[in-house]
């Protein structure tokens, strides 16, 4: 895959992630404005965090990770007929598998919650009402999954959209589940759980069309011994835990948390979410894209394409997550006041988790970083060495976090979090460079470190000037949507800008196929 395909193949990732996170924003915009940051929504938070969890490190972390690279050196190796073999042994065995966490999470949730939410054994009913929503939700795991392994055979034969559109679906089941089948239940906040379930089985009957169309049969089988299918088993084990560091340590996040004051658990879960809105729509979606392009490279033994693979990326990376991470900070009160405040949501919960935001804006480099590196060892069919960094990782994290919180509350933990990615990121880098024959020169990588830097810094005087004309406190105002609109906007035009004057390649190439699709 060339530079050019690479970029429209993230590009179209993109688009459609971006259509989910916004339909996700309207979901967390709505769920605040009726349930603010309260009993229930904490109860609902570290309820679906749970199946959320297993669906990011199970699904579409490991399962992904171990998946695309072996199915697609069948594919290339074998034919396709080979290939339809191995993916209806893998649908098979997915069954089984998550078939029986399923029933087990929903056996012993209440566990499962005491482990995450143990604070909230403190006050009364909030870890029953944990616990109910919960087993609703927990079957969550089961469509998705199998939506991941899908959605992987899909990206190997270069279907991008409909996967990454999917959780649309979702956020809209969500939405009109807390409008409208809220009003009819006992308990308003179970709607939310019931949405979930909706939602993740049309996630799933979406992406099948297209699946079966390339001759995929869905029909489970009880042959399962193709060689592939047993490699591909053998590194999801250490896949487990290494590919989805990230979200273990929220999820320690939370449960710490959930010690904290009421609201702790919320104020960092909307935070988190605005933190994962360009994680999501960018560094999600170039990872997607490059580890198919990995994969191939690693199977033929082309090394110094893999090579300029991972630099290109890491490049993309920098130049991305520098500006989204000081425009994420600058903009915090700004986006909450303005997307968040009204209904239960007060300036009091706007401005506590703006503060959770600028806290974890910093780590939004790293895990870019992290999330690039990593298809690299999973193309080299190496799981083990993620999984001995997440390890440190999670203790730094919930060392740091035991620490920060006695001292600065939840802006602590959140504080811990991008602290525990750094160390993932420089630890992950390292590491790759002492195994890669080739040398992975830092100097380049730096240059554009620099230069990148000094265009974000110039776009930060232009973006701080605009946000002066706000009043934040006010809630949402046309003047103050006008001010954030424009400190946005003229804040990537005179970034984008910055960058062209100072001769970025990446951002010229990107500036390029933009003007190349709007003559067509």
């Amino acid at each position: 895959m060339s530079r050019v395909h690479m970029l429209a193949a993230t590009a179209v990732l993109g688009i459609s992630t971006l259509l989910s996170r916004c339909a996700g924003l309207v979901r967390d915009m709505v769920i605040a404005t009726m349930f603010g940051a309260s009993y229930g929504t904490d109860a609902f938070f570290i309820a679906f965090t749970i199946p959320n969890l297993l669906r990011r490190f199970f699904a579409e972390g490991s399962l992904t990770a171990a998946f695309v690279p072996v199915f697609s050196g069948v594919q290339r190796t074998k034919g396709h007929h080979e290939a339809v073999i191995v993916a209806r042994q893998c649908w098979s065995l997915l069954i089984m598998i998550v078939g029986v966490l399923t029933a087990l999470g929903i056996l012993f949730a209440p566990t499962l919650v005491t482990l995450v939410g143990h604070g909230f054994a403190s006050v009364p009913g909030k870890i029953e009402l944990t616990i109910d929503l919960t087993r609703v939700m927990f079957p969550y795991i089961f469509f998705i999954s199998l939506l991941a392994l899908v959605t992987g055979v899909l990206n190997v034969y270069g279907h991008y959209f409909m996967p990454a559109f999917s959780p649309v679906l979702l956020n809209v089941s969500i939405i009109v589940s807390a409008v409208f089948l809220s009003k009819h239940m006992e308990l308003p906040i179970e709607a939310l759980a019931w949405g979930v379930i909706v939602g993740g089985v049309l996630q799933l009957l979406v992406s099948l069309p297209v699946f079966k169309h390339h001759g995929f049969r869905i029909a489970p089988t009880l042959t399962l011994d193709h060689p592939a299918v047993k490699r591909i088993a053998l590194l999801m084990l250490p896949g487990v835990v290494g590919v989805a560091i990230y979200q273990i340590n929220v999820v320690v996040t939370r449960l710490l948390a959930s010690f904290l004051e009421q609201g702790s658990v919320s104020w960092l879960y909307y935070s988190q979410r605005l933190f994962e809105f360009p994680q999501g729509i960018f560094i999600a979606s170039l990872a997607q894209a490059l580890l198919p392009t990995m994969s191939r490279q690693a199977a033929d033994g082309q090394e110094p394409e893999l090579l300029d693979s991972l630099r290109y990326g890491l490049n993309l990376i920098i130049i991305i997550t520098l500006p989204a991470a000081v425009g994420l900070a600058m903009c915090s009160h700004a986006l909450f006041s303005q997307l968040f405040m009204g209904g239960e949501f007060t300036y009091t919960d706007v401005s506590n988790s703006a503060t959770a935001l600028i806290a974890y804006a910093p780590g939004l480099f790293f895990v870019g970083i992290s999330r690039i590196i990593v298809p690299l060892f999973h193309a080299r069919q190496d799981t083990r060495t993620p999984v001995v960094v997440s390890f440190w990782t999670l203790l730094i994290n919930a060392g740091a976090g035991l620490f920060l919180m006695q001292y600065f509350s939840y802006i602590g933990l959140a504080a811990a979090l991008s602290l525990a990615s750094c160390f993932n990121a420089m630890a992950l880098f390292i590491l790759l460079r002492s195994k890669l024959s080739a040398v992975l020169a830092l100097k380049p990588l730096l240059a554009v470190f620099l230069r990148a830097g000094m265009a974000t810094i110039l776009m930060g005087f232009v973006v701080q000037g605009i946000l002066q004309y706000g009043v934040w406190e006010q809630g949402f105002s046309l003047v103050n949507i006008l001010s954030l609109g424009a400190a946005v906007g003229v804040g990537v035009i005179v970034y984008v800008l910055a960058c062209l004057c100072m001769g970025l390649q990446e951002v010229t190439e990107i500036w390029r196929l933009v003007g190349k699709r709007l003559r067509r």
